[in-house]
Formats: C-alpha cells, sequence, structure tokens
C-alpha cells in the first residue's frame, strides 16, 4: 500500500515554514466563516509495478467533489503558524466504472486460470477532512497544498462471480488518503476560480484482501465561494509565534488493539490452490488479531510540532498459522509472535488533531518466509489522533504500519503522556 510514502511527505509538508505574506482572507477575529467548493475532472489509475501492470487494462475515470470550507480567523494561533490554511468537509464520487482489469495466461499467475471477462474498479464514493494550507499569495492569487484523509465507499469490490481481477479494492470500504497542489484566482470577494492536480489513494490497510489498493492523478477545476467580504485582502502586520504547548519534554506511553489478513493466506488461495476447491481464489479470509505497546521520549519543541525516539513491541496471533504455512511448503525459518523496534518519532499538531509518524528498525522479529522475502528490516507508521484536553491530554486514534511502504496491520491505539 502507498499511502505511507505519501503521508510521510504530508508530515513533511506540514513542518514546511510557508512564505509570510502580507493578504490573508478574513474578516471576523472571532467567529470562523464558512465557505463552499466545487469542482471536477478526469483521472487516470497508476499501475505502481510491474505486476500491476500485467492486468491493469482502461484506467481513465472522471471524479467529482464538493467541500464545506472553514476559514481561518486572524486570532487563532494554530491558523497564524500554518500561514492561515482552510480546513474542510468534503465529499467525491469517483466514476471508475470504466476502469478494467483482466489477467492473461501467464505461468507466474501458478494455477490461477484466465476468465472471459473483465473485471471493473466500480464507482467510489468518499467523505474526507481536507487541509489546505498556502504556500503563495500575490495580489488575486493563491497556491495551497491540499492533503486530505477519509473513509470510502465501493460496493463494487474483488468478488469470485463476475469481478475475480480487481485486486484493487478488497473491501466496501476503504481508507482513502489525497494531496495536490492548487492555485486560486479570487474573481471578487466572495468568487475564486481554482484548478489544481490531485493524487487519491484508496486500500484498505490489510484489513481484508485483496489489498492493492487503487492510486488515480489528474487535473481538476471548480470554484470557491465565500461569505460576503471574507475573501478581500487584509493588511497583517504581525509574526506567527510557535510557542511549545505545556511543558516541552514527556514521555508518551501507548496501547493498540488491531489486526490483518494475511499476504500468506492471499497468495496461496490466488496461486497455490487448484480450480475447484472450496478456497480456490476465495474473497473469504480470516481475521488475525494484533496488539502492540510502545514508549517514546518526546520533545514539543514547538506549537506545532514535536519529535522524539521510542520503543516498539508487537504480539501477532496469527504467528502458528503462518508457522504451519511454511512447514507445509518446507520453509525452515524462525517464527516468533514478538515482534521489537525501535524508532524515530514526529507528531504534527492541529489544535487537538494530531498527525503522527514513525520510522523504526527492527530489533527482533521472526514472521516466517513470506516475511522474510517481502519485508524489510525496517517498518514505518503513520496515525491521526484526537487529544482530550479535560482527559489528561489522552489521545485516541488509528494508525497503519506498513513495510516498503506496503500496509501490514491496522490498529486503534489510546496514547497517555506523562509531563516530565
Amino acid at each position: 500500500m502507498r499511502e505511507i510514502i505519501c503521508l510521510t511527505w504530508l508530515c513533511c509538508c506540514l513542518g514546511v515554514h510557508a512564505q509570510t505574506s502580507d493578504t490573508v482572507r478574513h474578516t471576523d477575529d472571532t467567529k470562523r466563516q464558512v465557505g463552499y467548493t466545487v469542482f471536477a475532472g478526469p483521472a487516470w489509475q497508476i499501475a505502481m509495478d510491474k505486476y500491476e501492470r500485467k492486468w491493469l487494462r482502461d484506467k481513465q475515470s472522471y471524479v467529482v467533489g464538493a467541500e464545506l470550507n472553514f476559514l481561518p480567523k486572524a486570532d487563532d494561533a494554530f491558523d497564524r503558524d500554518y500561514n492561515y490554511p482552510t480546513m474542510s468537509l468534503g465529499a467525491t464520487l469517483n466514476l471508475n466504472h470504466g476502469v478494467t482489469m483482466r489477467r492473461t495466461a501467464d505461468p507466474a499467475w501458478g494455477k490461477a486460470e484466465m476468465v472471459d471477462y473483465d473485471s471493473h474498479l466500480g464507482n467510489i464514493v468518499t467523505l474526507y477532512g481536507n487541509f489546505s494550507r498556502p504556500l503563495l499569495r500575490r495580489g488575486r492569487w493563491q497556491l495551497d497544498y491540499t492533503l486530505r484523509a477519509g473513509i470510502g465507499y465501493s460496493p463494487h469490490h474483488y468478488n469470485t462471480t463476475d469481478n475475480i481481477d480487481n485486486e484493487l479494492i478488497g473491501s466496501t470500504f476503504n481508507i482513502h488518503f489525497g494531496a495536490g497542489l492548487v492555485g486560486y484566482y479570487h474573481l471578487t470577494d466572495r468568487i475564486a476560480i481554482m484548478a489544481g492536480l490531485l493524487y487519491g489513494h484508496h486500500s484498505n490497510g490489510a484489513l481484508a484482501r485483496p489489498n492493492k489498493g487503487e492510486n488515480h492523478w489528474g487535473p481538476t477545476v471548480g470554484i470557491r465561494l465565500a461569505p460576503e467580504g471574507d475573501t478581500k485582502v487584509c493588511r497583517q502586520g504581525h509574526e506567527a509565534p510557535s510557542g511549545a504547548a505545556g511543558k516541552p519534554i514527556y514521555l508518551d506511553f501507548r496501547l493498540g488493539v488491531g489486526g490483518k489478513t494475511l499476504l500468506e493466506d492471499w497468495q496461496q488461495t490466488q496461486f497455490y490452490t487448484a480450480p475447484g476447491d472450496p478456497d480456490y481464489r476465495t474473497d473469504d479470509f480470516h481475521f488475525y488479531m494484533s496488539y502492540s505497546a510502545s514508549a517514546a521520549l518526546m520533545w514539543r519543541y514547538a506549537r506545532r510540532w514535536a519529535s522524539g525516539i521510542g520503543a516498539d513491541v508487537y504480539y501477532g496471533t496469527y504467528y502458528k498459522h503462518v508457522r504451519d504455512l511454511d512447514e507445509a511448503a518446507g520453509h525452515h525459518v524462525g517464527h516468533s509472535p514478538w515482534s521489537i523496534g525501535l524508532s524515530l518519532r514526529h507528531e504534527v499538531y492541529y489544535h487537538n488533531f494530531s498527525l503522527d509518524l514513525a520510522l523504526g528498525i527492527y530489533l527482533h522479529r521472526q514472521m516466517g518466509h513470506s516475511a522474510k522475502e517481502v519485508e524489510q528490516p525496517y517498518y514505518e507508521r503513520v496515525g491521526v489522533f484526537y487529544t482530550f484536553p479535560r482527559l489528561g491530554h489522552v489521545k485516541v486514534g488509528a494508525s497503519v504500519q506498513a513495510h516498503r511502504t506496503k500496509a501490514d496491520l491496522t490498529e486503534v491505539q489510546v496514547s497517555i503522556p506523562v509531563r516530565l
């Protein structure tokens, strides 16, 4: 799964200090105004590797969408830190039933047989939150980078009846991530036209199979409407302070519970199971629980940033099943339910929301033959959290852990900070 690459870039972008400008758009220092955006454009599927290029056929689709925009406030410290961004709630419709997939005869597919029809990606409805931060303002012109995260609904996913080669989407509900650059030209104080280039991704974070994920990109055009006077250019003479919230040094303790379906099971049923067997290219996979705990020493050196180093422990209940598969295949490798690692962590804050990124290296991991073949000695983790100030700043969120950008598991985590 490729969202880890993009979310890594997201953290970097959130950390970039945008160019200071003497133009921001607001009229009320205490009330957050609301605006609206509608947009549309063509899109094309991206084949991420050689494997996908073998069976991805028609690639063009279309995207239409609308957003409810919550515009910045002049007196908000986080808004000043981020050069007055726009937060939005949005919805898109990806019209991709024309995206087709079909395997042809190939010895690499093992026992999988070619079918006599094309599989279709199907349309996807997505609800998401959007963060749009200005990089540049000049007169009526504005350039933003935009970042999205949400949930996609895809009723036409992989099945063995009429969509057996749709390896992109394997579940009805999927995780969505999007990013792009968008330019605006303000025709009036209330109306701006927009044009940009956007990337989008849907996949299920290894909660189901298949989990290849769909990736699309394309140009988009639209129009943005704001309340009366809200987009007028106002001069600002102050700098954006960036002080830390509370004491800067703290310990972060986390507990997580989640799970995954196994790549080993997918490969076994796709390529090594004969036609006629009940498990041949099945869409029914067992879900295995996983648990985690971590402790990190963090430094909140600015209101919007914290960085540190942590120790991570994972327990996978699926190790016995992997061991049985390896023994049946004649692979003699180590198996243990425990994985232990050290990680560098970075967290980006906007009010009570935060985005957490970790890059770690394993000190101990023995998850069988397939893990040795497809994993690296390092892992990536990215998560989105919400802080509850009245509960001692406890955070609750969801994260995806990956190996070489491919999702390994998804979990819910609770974070408890201890100030030093």
